[in-house]
């Protein structure tokens, strides 16, 4: 269970960090919430995990954390690059060339 609840958390970032960039109620804010429930179910069945009342707890306060933990790295990484995009992936490109090309004027 706890394998699936860190995946849970996982996945979450990037949908969080998306839907720091949307307007909220919006189908982009919808659909940054519910697009990683499919992924998660799956992990659960692959895994065998069952639901019960516990495992739900857990679930979702793990999917919370990972959409919080997006919307943080967003306020973060906004701090260091100045705009960010809604690609957290495409972000942390940006400021792995931003400090390589700082460290070569050095």
């Amino acid at each position: 269970m706890l394998v699936v609840a860190l995946l849970t958390f996982l996945v979450n970032i990037p949908f969080g960090y998306w839907r720091a960039k949307v307007e909220k109620f919006s189908k982009e804010w919808f659909l940054a919430i519910h697009l990683p429930v499919p992924l998660i179910v799956a992990f659960r069945l692959l895994m065998g995990v069952h639901l019960n009342i516990p495992t739900v707890v857990v679930f979702v306060i793990s999917f919370f954390l990972g959409q919080r933990a997006g919307i943080v790295l967003n306020r973060l990484l906004a701090r260091k690059l100045g705009e960010t995009s809604k690609n957290l992936f495409a972000d942390l490109v940006r400021l792995f060339q931003k400090s390589r090309v700082e460290g070569a004027n050095r």
